[in-house]
């Protein structure tokens, strides 16, 4: 039995590559499909996220794909180099497969440890796979595995109640400070990059979806609007939506402020009183300081979010081990049943090859006791049944002692040597 992950995340390669090395749903369908005709009877299932590819492949009975093969598979589907694909590519075999399946699926190897969506991406994969019939069962019991072992870092530790990027900390700790629903909220989006992008994903998961985005580049405004469901403003358009928002993110790359407090004075008489959070993430900051001193008016620049993020920090690391912990003993627990599942061929061989001489014997001894009662032949079988299970409990319990550490090849062929065993 064998199991490995072929993949890059963002851990050691660029957005760049990352990006061509994506797959889309109706993509990861038809690559499922090839993987099927290039490699048959290799499960698999393909996991793609905007942070990382990575390839799960299992196999009952003979090897896995090697990396380079995997390498190759990939670049002909995208139609890159495969010695350039392979050389951005990592690889874990068995255990330190399933510990790092273990890991992606809590979110400790995400770039935002503890961030929800990653559990939910990984379900979608294996769902995936298993309607394209990729998945089998080693991928099945990984898979499951991995589910439950996200589910018991989620309630075992506060991981995923320590936010920790920027966006995260501004939608959750700050913004719900001051509006506890945002399905009713304008949010204005001033700037189109990763980090407005990365907020507008936060604001969605709470509920918001009336959505504006103002940028001076049109066709970026446009593009991020498109995306998340909003409409894009043109730029000469700022002060109207400021006048409508009741959030505003801003995030751009400008050198100088772009909301004077004398320029917001004219869009707060449109605004009637009505209060305004502004989450200003911009370096150097979009919004002048003194526009937080209007009354209903909150404004948040990025050092009084970053101060926050620095104690959730803190307070995460210290649950790092004890998450760690909890994937360490479940890969482990995985791995040992998988070795003892390796072991079953040869348990029911051992079985079924001692029972046919058992009913042997006991038809001859019952033959030349004709005089007994049912009940003194049901005590006779039952006896032959106890010495068969006492003479195989120490060649099995040395097979399930064994299979904690590995698949006990040695004993295994040693078993099947005494007993005549098929392969």
């Amino acid at each position: 039995m064998k199991v490995q992950v072929v993949g890059c995340s963002h851990h050691n390669t660029p957005i760049e590559f990352r990006e061509r090395l994506a797959f889309g749903p109706e993509q990861t369908c038809e690559a499922l499909e090839q993987w099927h005709r290039t490699f048959p009877g290799v499960e698999v299932v393909l996991l793609s996220t905007c942070n990382r590819t990575e390839v799960y492949a299992a196999a009952e009975n003979g090897e896995v794909p090697s990396q380079e093969q995997v390498a190759g598979f990939l670049a002909r589907f995208h139609d890159l180099d495969p010695t350039d694909v392979n050389g951005h590519l990592y690889r874990h075999g068995n255990e330190d497969a399933v510990r790092h399946l273990f890991a992606v699926a809590s979110s400790l190897d995400s770039m935002v440890v503890g961030e929800p969506q990653i559990l939910s991406q990984v379900k979608n994969a294996y769902q995936l796979a298993a309607g394209q019939q990729g998945a089998g069962p080693l991928t099945h019991s990984a898979f499951q595995a991995a589910v439950k072992v996200a589910r018991r870092v989620a309630t075992e530790t506060a991981i995923h109640q320590r936010r920790v990027s920027i966006p995260s900390v501004a939608v959750a700790d700050f913004a719900r400070q001051i509006f506890e629903r945002f399905d009713d909220k304008h949010v204005v989006v001033i700037g189109a990059g990763e980090t407005a992008e990365e907020t507008l994903h936060y604001l969605q998961d709470e509920g918001a979806h009336q959505v504006t985005v103002v940028n001076r580049s049109a066709d970026r405004a446009a593009e991020l609007a498109e995306r998340w469901r909003g409409r894009a403003a043109d730029w000469e358009q700022l002060d109207e939506a400021l006048a409508t928002a009741d959030l505003v993110v801003s995030t751009t790359g400008a050198g100088e402020p772009i909301v004077t407090a004398g320029r917001f004075k004219r869009i707060e008489r449109l605004r009637v009183q009505r209060p305004l959070f502004i989450l200003d993430l911009a370096v150097p900051r979009d919004f002048e300081e003194a526009v937080g001193d209007c009354p209903n008016v909150y404004l948040y620049s990025i050092d009084d979010l970053r101060t926050a993020c620095e104690k959730n920090l803190a307070r995460r690391d210290k649950e790092l081990p004890a998450a760690r912990r909890i994937i360490e003993h479940e890969a482990g627990r995985f791995m040992a049943c998988l070795h003892h599942r390796a072991t079953r061929p040869v348990i029911r061989q051992l079985r079924e090859g001692w029972q046919g001489p058992k009913e042997q014997e006991l038809h001859r001894l019952l033959n030349k006791l004709p005089d007994l009662t049912e009940k003194e032949r049901e005590e006779i079988r039952r006896s032959f049944d106890r010495l068969v299970n006492k003479l195989l409990h120490p060649p099995l319990e040395s097979l399930r002692d064994e299979s904690r550490h590995g698949i006990p090849h040695v004993l295994l062929d040693a078993l099947s040597r005494l007993f005549h065993l098929k392969d």
